[in-house]
């Protein structure tokens, strides 16, 4: 499978510095691995304070 890293950058609302922007299989991989989730479940400003557990998720998720 090849990587659409420029497409998916058009997307990623991540704000770290992080090697893994826009390798999106990657950067699952890693926060999955940490019982995290990706900055792209979280909102912009939920996505800011660096908080990536799945409590916080769930503490900011609004409603569809």
């Amino acid at each position: 499978m090849e990587c659409k890293k420029e497409e998916n950058l058009k997307y990623c609302n991540c704000s770290y510095n992080c090697p893994k922007k826009g390798i999106c299989c990657e950067c699952i991989k890693d926060h999955r691995e940490r019982g995290e989730l990706p900055a792209c479940y979280f909102d912009n400003e939920t996505e800011k304070t660096y908080d990536r557990s799945i409590e916080n998720f769930m503490k900011n998720k609004k409603e569809f």
